[in-house]
């Protein structure tokens, strides 16, 4: 779909989903969509072919609202259960295992700081096969939270101006949400329906990696809103939260599935491949120096794991369990499983060409999407800094900042 052609669609607001009422049954579907998304995940990424088909099976499937509170009809789905379905979909086709995770944000968010009638309606939305997209991020602030759009009361009503980048979901989404300063300087969340007068998204994201995520640009002009979608996002960090905790395992859980992509194409191209002259041995598979190197991987695969199941069991704590440092360990523990996830995942995407020669290298196989994924979403933030704020914790008790990137 070209840049033109994406601009153009929209999400039908003619939705319908399926009711998960079990973690269990969110892990089954997960799988069942898993496989279905991983027949054709090579030849979207090297077509750029936008998941639409896809999108709206995970959508009808009820995974896209297992985070919505059992109160409003939901089945409140772990993290445990939400990191692994993220894995598990990320391994089929990262791509769209990337698209839901702003949703999840985004729902996490009105959680914490909504008011009730935004719950009731937007979490009503979802379980009814609504979507929510991002338009977060600008490109041309002098850092991440500098924000140009603006929400301004008018004479006819708020109106919303600005430009988005990066708006992974945007394009598939029944509702996106744009962050703007409102009159008062504070940061707000702008909930619009995507078919609204002014707002257009294009499929502009050229990225070398997770090419069909459609993060692209979000242009709103002098978009009406309704000021009972408008979410008060300035104070989600008004104090020590495990928000930013939970953004960042989603994203963990994505690398996690890459690395397991990446590796397992690995094994099938060394059990294929030429052995090396003077290893002495009939398959590469019998090359001892390799199956060294497998081992290794192998071992930095599971801690990865280890210690992503370890983040998502401890944002699994029961709020009456919770020590006052309890926002603090999650971020700390997450922002490990972040690293290590991002690190077996580059990794795996860079070594499965040493096991496999140079004929792997071959662009008809395609198997660089891995790495090339893996590179992309693995800059969401940098991992220099989370080295920092856990060696800055454990070495001198400083907090990490609370935002949505540690």
């Amino acid at each position: 779909m070209t840049s033109k052609t994406a601009a153009l669609y929209s999400a039908s607001f003619e939705s319908k989903a399926r009711i998960i009422t079990s973690d269990q049954e969110a892990l089954a579907i997960a799988r069942q969509l898993a496989t279905r998304f991983a027949e054709g995940a090579s030849d979207r990424d090297r077509n750029k072919q936008l998941p639409i088909e896809e999108i709206e099976l995970y959508s009808e499937s009820g995974l896209w609202g297992i985070t919505i509170p059992r109160s409003h009809g939901g089945v409140d789905a772990s993290h445990l259960t939400q990191v692994e379905v993220l894995s598990l979909i990320a391994e089929a086709d990262s791509s769209i295992a990337q698209i839901p995770s702003s949703h999840y944000v985004l729902l996490d968010g009105l959680k914490r700081i909504g008011t009730e009638e935004q719950k009731n309606f937007f979490f009503a939305e979802v379980l009814a096969g609504r979507r929510i997209g991002n338009a977060f991020a600008e490109a041309h602030g002098r850092n991440m939270l500098h924000f140009q759009t603006v929400l301004k009361k008018t004479p006819d009503g708020l109106r919303l101006t600005g430009r988005k980048s990066y708006t992974t979901g945007a394009l598939f989404a029944h509702w996106v949400p744009v962050s703007a300063h409102d009159d008062d300087g504070n940061l707000v969340y702008a909930y619009i329906r995507r078919d609204s007068p002014g707002l257009t998204i294009v499929d502009d994201w050229d990225g070398i990696g997770q090419r069909t995520t459609a993060s692209g640009t979000v242009l709103a002009e002098d978009v009406a809103v309704d000021p009972a979608h408008v979410i008060n996002r300035h104070k989600a960090f008004d104090r020590q939260t495990s928000s930013g905790a939970y953004s960042q395992i989603l994203h963990a859980a994505v690398d996690l599935g890459i690395a397991r992509a990446a590796f397992k194409a690995g094994l099938e191209i060394a059990r294929t491949a030429r052995p090396w002259v003077d290893s002495g041995v009939e398959r590469a598979n019998e090359d001892p120096y390799l199956i060294a190197e497998v081992g290794h991987l192998q071992i930095q695969l599971s801690g990865a794991a280890a210690l992503l199941e370890r983040a998502a069991r401890l944002l699994d704590t029961p709020a009456a369990e919770r020590q006052p440092t309890f926002s603090v360990d999650a971020s700390i523990a997450v922002a490990e499983a972040r690293v290590a996830t991002a690190e077996v995942a580059l990794k795996a995407g860079s070594q499965l060409f040493e096991w496999g020669g140079t004929r792997s290298a071959m662009g008809r196989h395609n198997l660089d999407r891995h790495w090339r994924n893996a590179r992309i979403h693995t800059l969401h933030d940098p991992l220099r800094w989370k080295f920092q704020v856990i060696g800055n914790y454990a070495l001198n008790d400083v907090p990490p900042a609370t935002h949505v990137w540690i």
